[in-house]
């Protein structure tokens, strides 16, 4: 089994999607809805707990204060088990969120491969298995909320060479998978570190758009941001620990728009960043078992828990009320988009 080679050649060509002149700053909120499992421990296909679904209450409560209608992107325990079900279809039934799917191997049937970290990421499986399991989790999802899901995320970021033709075939429209700023390789996985933060148009006909995870490097060395944090990895540079010292000296910041390990000043300096950039679209993003204290490394007490959710508020009341942004939802963008794409646009860019 092969590590996913860099996602430039994983989508061979691909066009910006060129938002209208008007358009004000996008936001688009994405959980990323899956079992708890110890992140700290080798990946353990027994391990399919979604009690933490429970605890979702909350955080789609503070969305729907907000007028948010968030993605919650549901992998195969959450998919076939009522205790993950119960709240989505509540949700979605009302119209206050949309349903995805999100991809992790090692609890997804068939059960075929190794459980490694290399076959963690869905793109690095052979092409006719991660097609299995994938139709596995689609059927799975419209099974139980009675749609088939159009919107696709890889469970880490792991897209791979045959997932666009896998997405085109099972007529999904939007893939959320690219983790901009961020180089997977060393643990198997796809390197986008340097991806732009920006939409795209994909795969044949330029029929699907891609949303990335929204992040960047940021600061007076940013454009040397990927070159110099994959320095900072390797000795004798390493004790700088991941660019830690590069991100104290402002000279670059790798960012991503996450309340996990990042806070809201890092929210506000990425999404002032590409605006100057002119990004206009903004995903934050989360893992749902965040939302129960003790799930993920992020959120280990009540008082955690609080902080994170305050987090995320401060980010949505400046983003909708300061910023003059508006939510929206994946659905909603690509429509926008398209339509935009009846007037003359520039050519295919090589990915």
């Amino acid at each position: 089994m092969q590590a996913s080679s860099r996602p430039t050649v994983l989508m061979a060509e691909r066009e910006e999607a060129r938002a209208p002149g008007d358009l004000a700053p996008q936001l688009l909120v994405v959980l990323d809805t899956e079992e708890e499992f110890d992140w700290n421990a080798p990946f353990d296909r027994d391990a399919r707990s979604v009690e933490a679904m429970e605890d979702i209450g909350a955080f789609q409560e503070l969305c729907d204060e907000f007028g948010i209608r968030p993605t919650y992107v549901i992998d195969h325990p959450v998919a076939s088990q009522e205790r993950g079900q119960r709240l989505l279809r509540e949700y979605a039934a009302d119209g206050r969120a949309v349903i995805g799917a999100h991809l992790h191997p090692w609890v997804s049937p068939p059960f075929e491969e190794g459980v490694t970290s290399v076959s963690s990421y869905p793109g690095n499986l052979p092409r006719e298995l991660e097609a299995r399991k994938l139709e596995a989790l689609t059927e799975t999802i419209e099974e139980h909320f009675g749609r088939r899901p159009t919107i696709y995320k890889a469970g880490r970021y792991g897209f791979g060479p045959h997932t666009t033709t896998l997405l085109e075939r099972l007529g999904y429209e939007i893939d959320l998978s690219a983790c901009p700023a961020f180089d997977l390789t060393a643990d198997g996985g796809p390197d986008w570190s340097r991806w732009s933060a920006a939409p795209y148009w994909f795969g044949g006909g330029r029929h699907l758009l891609g949303i990335p995870t929204t992040g960047a490097f940021v600061g007076w060395l940013s454009k040397a941001g990927p070159a110099l944090h994959s320095a900072a990895g390797r000795p004798p540079l390493s004790w700088i620990r991941s660019g830690a010292l590069l991100s104290r000296s402002g000279a670059v910041e790798r960012l991503m728009l996450s309340p996990e390990g990042y806070e809201p000043a890092h929210h506000l300096r990425l999404t002032a960043a590409l605006l100057a950039r002119g990004v206009r679209v903004f995903s934050f993003s989360l893992h749902s078992p965040s939302l129960r204290p003790g799930c993920t490394p992020y959120v280990r007490s009540q008082a955690q828990l609080e902080r994170f959710i305050r987090s995320c508020r401060q980010y949505f009341e400046w983003f909708l009320e300061r910023l003059g942004g508006e939510a929206t939802t994946p659905g909603e963008l690509r429509e926008r988009l398209d339509t935009h794409r009846t007037e003359p646009s520039q050519p295919p860019t090589k990915a």
